[in-house]
């Protein structure tokens, strides 16, 4: 079958793979049919992303329907269309036995450090799926993004009317967008890139965005924002560490800061102003299973809308063509889909 591998930064190569065989207890073959691709997958490809090995067959944000069932699975049929959670936990160390199974210690993600879903058919266990009968596969395929933000604001402990602001606009912070909505607080959002606020303010429905031009004036239009109390939450979604170094100046008194974007190099801070806020410093790795189930939920109740968020499609076969396009800000990619199967 036919298979995207990368087989080293900004090499990737269509191979033929063999087809697997049937799932074994607790597996399920899936077909795969929507592959979202997230910040995650470009920095792979450019060899910025720490945790990824190669060569490796990219895709963990998926969209799927079960082809087979192993033995003792119970909760999801032949046919059902599942949306995956790609970190694969071992189920044994100390972190998981205490139900962080998001940041297992010996966890590898699908498309990062093992190999995902840009092919047709492959073999995971079942216990990663989550079934909807309302969702296309597209919907699907934005699931795991989504739950990102679901964790990163829950850990944030967003309340109704505190001020969030969220740096940076890409896939990440907008899905932390949609649920600070959700939470009830008042969403602003900060980024470079004009176009991309302005996909905020059109698709997004929120008023206040804030232009960063590195002009350090940034700080003064929060201020004028938020009468001078600056932000409750802040959440930077950039992997930037120079944003993120920056970040916890826009941090109000006894306010949480929350790195959810991830960066190779050090973040650096002075501490005075940290203590003086008495400042929260929060990462957020992955998701939790609840935040599968709860981003489905909401997607199938119409708290959250879709519809905005794939602005980018390609065929399979046509992927490695017009990948390099998508790492361009000038084609204004929001999500970006491959149709597999």
């Amino acid at each position: 079958m036919k298979t995207i591998l990368l087989q080293e930064p900004k090499n990737f190569q269509m191979i033929d793979t063999p087809e697997p065989g049937k799932p074994g207890p607790g597996e399920a073959l899936l077909r795969v049919h929507s592959v979202g691709i997230c910040g995650t997958d470009y920095s792979g490809y450019l060899g910025k992303m720490p945790f990824y090995t190669y060569p490796r067959i990219p895709g963990h944000e998926l969209g799927v329907e079960i082809a087979a069932l192993g033995e003792g699975v119970t909760h999801v049929q032949v046919g059902d269309r599942c949306c995956v959670e790609p970190y694969i936990n071992c189920q044994k160390c100390h972190s998981c036995e205490r139900g962080h199974t998001n940041a297992c210690e010996f966890n590898k993600t699908l498309g990062v450090m093992a190999d995902g879903g840009l092919r047709k058919y492959f073999i995971l266990p079942a216990r990663k799926l989550f079934p909807s009968k309302k969702l296309t596969f597209e919907q699907l395929a934005l699931v795991e993004t989504l739950a990102i933000g679901s964790h990163a604001v829950n850990r944030a402990k967003a309340m109704p009317g505190e001020n969030a602001l969220i740096i940076g606009a890409g896939p990440i912070g907008l899905s932390n967008l949609e649920f600070i909505k959700v939470a009830g607080c008042r969403p602003i959002v900060m980024d470079m890139n004009e176009q991309r606020l302005a996909f905020v303010r059109d698709k997004m429905n929120v008023k206040d965005t804030i232009l960063a031009k590195g002009d350090g004036k940034e700080l003064d239009a929060l201020k004028e924002l938020t009468n001078g109390r600056l932000a409750h939450v802040v959440i930077d979604a950039t992997g930037s560490n120079a944003s993120m170094s920056n970040a916890y100046n826009f941090v109000g008194y006894a306010g949480r800061l929350v790195f959810v974007g991830i960066t190779m190099s050090e973040v650096v801070f002075k501490h005075p102003l940290m203590h003086r806020h008495e400042m929260t410093f929060l990462a957020s790795r992955n998701a939790l299973p609840g935040d599968f189930a709860n981003t489905i939920r909401l997607i199938e109740e119409g708290k959250i809308d879709t519809k905005p968020w794939i602005t980018h499609q390609a065929p399979l076969e046509g992927m490695i063509d017009v990948f390099p396009q998508w790492l361009k800000p000038e084609t204004g990619v929001i999500k970006a889909v491959v149709a597999v199967g």
